[in-house]
This record gives structure tokens, C-alpha cells and sequence, in this order.
């Protein structure tokens, strides 16, 4: 069927050729000798100008196509091409502006680390525990760089926590929302002091008295009593108070100045401290 159809257009193409190189022959012939333009010389010319016509317009269609093929596969690489460009630019831009902010943060923390007492190390957080009994993390520091239990764990924006467990390459910290750890705090305004112990989320604060003037928006502050963590740390801000008929002390429940969730690096005071009871 293939061979026979391949046949059948050769002899088409056959055909169309010696009818178009007769009717050249007859324009040819009929114009020898002769200034008229006869009818069968008008009949040819129209025959030929119709098949050359259609053979210039199926060209052009052909050329058109052929061009704008290329086209096509040029803007193709050429859009492939900026693509690629494109994600190596966005790469480069998110690690730059990681690096930004890498060094923003570190530099706030050198900065603040200036203002604690020496000695102090700063520590990177590599992990976090899994259990859900107890709210801590695990730094890249440990009892060979001189961490030891009770050692307060800061930031600069406030208290994280406290180092609770040692190993001579990694630590373990006590976050201060866990309900296991109560910190000595103070309103910075009135001096009021209390005890900041954590419910898993934010900070309560324990045994202000009714009478005492405490109100949203007032700052919390370590109290520097006990001896564990330094003085005039920001622990955070007052977000709710509530004087019961009954008992002698308010309920009061601060929000901490610490995104516990976000936390990269700490700084350890490294100071001689018993556990927070």
C-alpha cells in the first residue's frame, strides 16, 4: 500500500510537471513570429500565472513556517535559558539575605553579650527535646567548655532558660515557660516583686498582693535574687490581671519577651549557680 501510494504521487508530480513545461512550450511557440496576444496565448499565460501564483504562495507559506519555527525554538532556549538565570539569582539572593540577617542577629547578641557579666559563651541550638513533659534544648556546648548546671541561658531580647543537664560536648536547657522553672522577677515600675513560673506557653506571675498596682503593658524584669540570673533581664510584659474576691494575691500572667519557638543561638552566663528551686 506504501509502495503504491509513493508511486501514485510521483506520477502526479510527473504529470503537473509536463503540463506546466507544455503550456511554457505553447507561450513559447505562439509568440514566435507574432505581436498579438492570441487567445491561446492569453489561455497559457493564465494557466502558468495561476500555477507559479500558487507555487509562490506555498513557498511563502513554507518560508513563513520555517521562520517562525526557529523563532519558536530560539525565544524557547532563550526563555529556558532566563529561567534558569532567574533561580540562580533567587539562590543567591536568599543567601544573601540569610547572610544579612545572620550577621543582624549576631551582632545584636555580641552587642548585649557586652553587657553581661564575664565570663559568658555563646552556644548554637541544635536540637530540641522530644518528649512533651518538658519544654527543653540542646546546645552545641558542654561540660568541656566549662557549662555546668544552673548556668542561666540568655538572649538578646530576654531569658530563655537555664542548663539543666551537661555532657563534656552538649548541654541541656530548661526553658523558663516550662511549668518545671520559677525565676525571681520584679515590675520594673514599682518594684513589686513576685515569682515567674511557666504554663507551657507564657509566664504566670506568683504572690503579688491584691493591693499591689500592677497593670497591661507593665515590664517584668529578673530581680537578680538567687543569684542565678543577672539583673534587669527582660523576662517579659503583663498581658492580664485579675484580683479574686478570695485569696490574698492577684493572678497575673505575662507574656514572654522571647519567641521560644525561634530561638538559633544563646549566650551562657557562666556563673557559679544552684538550679532555680
Amino acid at each position: 500500500m506504501r509502495k503504491k501510494g509513493k508511486r501514485t504521487r510521483q506520477l502526479k508530480a510527473l504529470l503537473l510537471f509536463g503540463l506546466t513545461l507544455t503550456l511554457i512550450l505553447m507561450l513559447i511557440v505562439s509568440t514566435v513570429g507574432r505581436r498579438e496576444f492570441n487567445t491561446p496565448h492569453k489561455l497559457a499565460l493564465e494557466v502558468l500565472g495561476s500555477a507559479q501564483a500558487g507555487v509562490s504562495r506555498v513557498g511563502g507559506f513554507f518560508t513563513t513556517f520555517w521562520h517562525n519555527y526557529t523563532t519558536l525554538l530560539s525565544i524557547r532556549e532563550e526563555n529556558e535559558r532566563l529561567k534558569e538565570e532567574l533561580r540562580k539569582y533567587k539562590a543567591a539572593t536568599t543567601s544573601y539575605r540569610e547572610a544579612v540577617a545572620t550577621n543582624v542577629r549576631l551582632t545584636k547578641l555580641l552587642e548585649f553579650k557586652e553587657t553581661l557579666p564575664p565570663p559568658t559563651l555563646t552556644a548554637q541550638i541544635i536540637g530540641r527535646d522530644p518528649s512533651q513533659w518538658f519544654k527543653t534544648l540542646i546546645i552545641d556546648r558542654g561540660s568541656s567548655d566549662g557549662v555546668e548546671n544552673g548556668m542561666p541561658a540568655v538572649i538578646t531580647e530576654g531569658i530563655v532558660g537555664q542548663v539543666v543537664n551537661t555532657s563534656p560536648h552538649y548541654a541541656k536547657i530548661l526553658l523558663a515557660n516550662d511549668p518545671n522553672s520559677a525565676i525571681d522577677a520584679v515590675i520594673q515600675k514599682n518594684r513589686i516583686q513576685g515569682i515567674i513560673k511557666g504554663n507551657g506557653s507564657s509566664f504566670d506571675l506568683y504572690y503579688v498582693l491584691k493591693n499591689a498596682e500592677v497593670a497591661q503593658g507593665d515590664q517584668v524584669v529578673t530581680s537578680g535574687v538567687g543569684t542565678v540570673f543577672p539583673k534587669g533581664l527582660l523576662i517579659g510584659t503583663v498581658s492580664a490581671v485579675t484580683k479574686n474576691r478570695h485569696g490574698m494575691f492577684q493572678n497575673i500572667t505575662v507574656q514572654p519577651a522571647v519567641d521560644f519557638s525561634q530561638l538559633e543561638q544563646v549566650i551562657i552566663v557562666m556563673k557559679k549557680a544552684s538550679l532555680a528551686e
